[in-house]
């Protein structure tokens, strides 16, 4: 099983401060980590290619230092790592970074799975996976847990409003 999950670096929201003019978060001289709903999803790959065996690739879109993320998933027993880093993509959107991302995916060609993590803690749109599987023409499941693959169905669970 080819398996792709897409992850972010995002600023650790222990110490957060914020711009009091702009009402932007500061962060420069944050520490940052992997955002933790990407480490579920990094997590769940690894399960899933321990039981059915073949790699899992970790994607990230962000400035050079994102490759320390990329290196502790990595030390989690990730396979690949790609980095797409450029100017260009400073202050990109959901559209622009899905975009980004679903080109990468293009290019990679042949996966069995993507995995994206609910959301990013610095942002909680909740808007790149799905607009990464609109742009690939994929079918997606949104907030799932507990994913099963039987042959070549899968099934998920996923959580609603009541639980």
């Amino acid at each position: 099983m080819n398996i792709i999950v897409l992850i972010k670096q995002v600023p650790d929201t222990t110490d957060v401060k914020v711009d009091k003019k702009t009402g932007n978060l500061i962060r420069e001289g944050i520490p940052t980590i992997i955002n933790p709903y990407d480490l579920h999803a990094l997590e769940e790959g690894l399960r899933l290619k321990e039981k059915f065996g073949g790699s899992v690739t970790a994607v990230s879109m962000g400035p050079p230092q994102t490759i320390d993320a990329l290196q502790e998933a990595v030390s989690m027993g990730i396979d690949t790592c790609i980095l797409l880093t450029d100017e260009a993509f400073a202050g990109a959107d959901t559209l622009a970074t899905a975009y980004t991302l679903g080109k990468c995916i293009e290019k990679l060609g042949k996966f069995d799975i993507i995995i994206c993590g609910y959301q990013a803690i610095d942002g909680d749109t909740a808007q790149v996976g799905p607009q990464v599987a609109e742009y690939l023409a994929l079918p997606q499941i949104t907030c799932a847990r507990n994913i099963k693959v039987n042959g070549k169905k899968l099934v998920a669970e996923r959580v609603i409003e009541d639980g």
